[in-house]
This record gives structure tokens, C-alpha cells and sequence, in this order.
């Protein structure tokens, strides 16, 4: 029964991956979120011109800027699904989507900051705002430096000891947790939103939902002891588990010390690469057999 439930989680993830990262579901992603934003656009505008029911003005705001601050929103929320997706593929690829949403999260902060201004824009109104701003457009900067060097990296990854002894298995485990932590994803969805139409509340989807993937990804940490061995294997992966405990706090935190920690964690996810490659490397020499000469 136990071994039924599993497989048929693993045919439902694979629907859902066929379907969303497909060319053909990219390209509905991308209708949809220009769609998304010239309605936020006109949604706004037609409250500015006091045509919306009063229950629901006071829910849309007045600036156009923060029409950007949502549709960013919006694209956060579908690379949260494609990184529940990635669980699948590779622990390092699934640590390199959650710094790539990390780098998006501090550039919507930056619209974030804007729309928080009156129209038009007044200097005397920015500068207050420019330091968090600015720090948060370099974090995101120094993320995506960090990323390019982590992916060419990661493509020269040597098969060396410690890799997954039963591979298919290993696999199933992790897209049966991937289908629960995109359901509980949705929960936390459904609950924002519930949330912010009756008390107004600020938003706290990726917060939240960073804090569900700190368990997911320690429990694949744990379950990877059973299908996989040798320490290298186990360093990396629990290193990538704390780079999602620092995203976490990253966050959380003010908007310089954000910036700061978003990408200092990045290098720290880029060092453990390094390492693990570089030794990965010298273990596959060590393996290999010696030819000898008479």
C-alpha cells in the first residue's frame, strides 16, 4: 500500500512537471503574468478614479508602482513552483533555485521600497529610501555572480564515491516530498490571501514557506543517509540545508543586513560547491586504477 501511494506520487509529480516546465507551459506562464500585470495596472487606475465599491478600494492601492511590486509578486510565487519541482533533479540544483529566488525577492524589495513613494516621484521622498534600495539591488548582484560561477561549477561535477546507491528509489522519495511541499505551499497561499482580505495584513508567503523547506530539506538530508554514502555527500547536502536556514533569516532581516546575508550566503553555497567538486575530484583519481609498467 505504502509503496502504491508512492509510486502514484511519483506520477502525479511527474504530470505536473511535464505540464508547467514544458515549452508550452513557460509560454502560458509568461501570457499570464503579462496579463497579471496590465491588470493590476488598470485595477489600480480605476480605483484612483473612485469607481470600485467601497469593501474593495480599500483593498487596492493608488500607486501604479506597486502593480511592478505585485507582478514580481506574481513571478516569485511560479518560481516557487518550479523549485518544488527541482527537488527531483539535484539537491545543488534545488540550493541554486532558492538563491535564484532570493535574488528576485531583493529585486522586488527595491519596487517595494518605490511604492511605498507618492506619484510623482519627489528626491526629497527618495532619499530617505536609497539605502535600502541600493543594498538591495547589489545583494541581488552579488547572488547572480555568485550563481554563474555555482552552475559552471556544478556542470564539471566528477562521479566520484559517496553517489546514490539506488538512484530510482532516492528519486521517488524526493518527488513525493516535492508533491507535499507544493501542497502545503498552496496552503499557505489560500491562508495569505484569506488573511489579507480580512485583516489586511502584510504578506508573508515566502517567509513562511522558507521555513517549510528548512524541514523538507533536512529531511532529505536524513534520507539520503539510506541511498547514499560517504561524507562528502553528507557534508554537502546538510551545507545546502543551512544555506536555506540562512535564506531564511536573510529574509527576516532589515534591508542592508538582508543584503548582506543574501549574498554572503550565496558565496557560502559557492564555496561548498567548490570544495565538494575539488575533493570530489581527487577521490575519482584515488579510485582509479594505477597502470603499471613492467
Amino acid at each position: 500500500m505504502k509503496h502504491g501511494l508512492s509510486s502514484y506520487g511519483g506520477r502525479l509529480f511527474d504530470r505536473l512537471e511535464q505540464g508547467w516546465e514544458g515549452s508550452a507551459g513557460r509560454r502560458r506562464s509568461a501570457f499570464f503574468l503579462v496579463i497579471f500585470f496590465l491588470g493590476a495596472v488598470l485595477l489600480i487606475e480605476v480605483n484612483r478614479q473612485g469607481w470600485l465599491p467601497p469593501f474593495l478600494s480599500g483593498l487596492i492601492p493608488l500607486n501604479h508602482l506597486v502593480a511592478i511590486e505585485w507582478a514580481f509578486t506574481m513571478l516569485l510565487i511560479l518560481e516557487v513552483v518550479g523549485l518544488t519541482l527541482a527537488l527531483s533533479k539535484s539537491v545543488s540544483i534545488s540550493v541554486g533555485k532558492q538563491l535564484e529566488i532570493l535574488s528576485l525577492i531583493l529585486l522586488r524589495n527595491t519596487f517595494k521600497e518605490i511604492s511605498h513613494l507618492d506619484e510623482p516621484l519627489v528626491w526629497a521622498q527618495v532619499e530617505p529610501a536609497l539605502i535600502p534600495i541600493v543594498s538591495s539591488a547589489l545583494g541581488a548582484l552579488t547572488i547572480f555572480v555568485a550563481l554563474g560561477f555555482f552552475y559552471r561549477i556544478r556542470k564539471n561535477y566528477p562521479l566520484g564515491s559517496g553517489q546514490v546507491v539506488d538512484k530510482s528509489r532516492f528519486i521517488l522519495a524526493k518527488k513525493n516530498i516535492a508533491i507535499l511541499l507544493l501542497g502545503g505551499f498552496v496552503a499557505i497561499l489560500f491562508h495569505e490571501v484569506w488573511t489579507y482580505l480580512h485583516f489586511g495584513s502584510p504578506e508573508s508567503v515566502f517567509e513562511k514557506f522558507y521555513t517549510l523547506l528548512v524541514f523538507s530539506d533536512v529531511l532529505l538530508v536524513l534520507i539520503s543517509l539510506r541511498y547514499s554514502s560517504g561524507y562528502l555527500v553528507a557534508f554537502r547536502n546538510s551545507g545546502f540545508a543551512v544555506v536555506t536556514v540562512l535564506i531564511r533569516l536573510a529574509l527576516i532581516a532589515p534591508p542592508v543586513t538582508g543584503a548582506l546575508l543574501g549574498g554572503g550566503t550565496a558565496f557560502f553555497a559557492l564555496g561548498i560547491i567548490y570544495a565538494y567538486g575539488f575533493f570530489s575530484a581527487q577521490v575519482v583519481t584515488e579510485q582509479q586504477p594505477r597502470i603499471t609498467t613492467p
